[in-house]
């Protein structure tokens, strides 16, 4: 069953989703980028660009013929994925194809329409079966 986990009282989703890809790939872990909007994956993928500022972490959109092989995969458009470890959801609602990953990642900003939609997908993963972990970013040692 998957794992999910929500990384909750977050100021900048997309540095957050950075930190947490970085963080997957540095432990040879695949990630799938679910995004809303060009716009969202484009700002993502500029990012990947230069964080952490000393590395470089390999990432591709998912429409790239290099996906399939690179370990984030920038997705905005549903595709199909390249791979089943980590799917990191950045979009409002819950992403159709999450129960094929071995884990999900949900981040939740501090904005309150942002927590409630988040409220909905905690719901909707809960009633479902899942067992849900949550890390409170908000606190020292997250």
């Amino acid at each position: 069953m998957t794992q999910i986990d929500f990384y909750t009282h977050v100021e900048d989703k997309l540095r957050t989703a950075c930190r947490l890809a970085a963080k997957a790939f540095s432990v040879d872990l695949r990630v799938m980028v679910c995004c809303p909007d060009a716009a969202i994956a484009a700002s993502f993928d500029r990012l990947l660009w230069t964080t952490p500022a000393i590395s470089f972490i390999p990432h591709a959109l998912a429409s790239d013929p290099l996906a399939p092989v690179t370990p984030i995969v920038i997705d905005y458009l549903g595709a199909e994925p390249a791979h089943d470890q980590v799917l990191l959801n950045l979009r409002p609602e819950w992403p159709p194809l999450f129960s094929r990953f071995q884990r999900l990642i949900e981040i939740v900003s501090v904005e309150d329409e942002d927590r409630r939609l988040a409220r909905e997908r905690f719901k909707f993963y809960r009633d479902r079966g899942y067992e849900i972990r949550t890390h409170d970013l908000s606190k020292p040692g997250q």
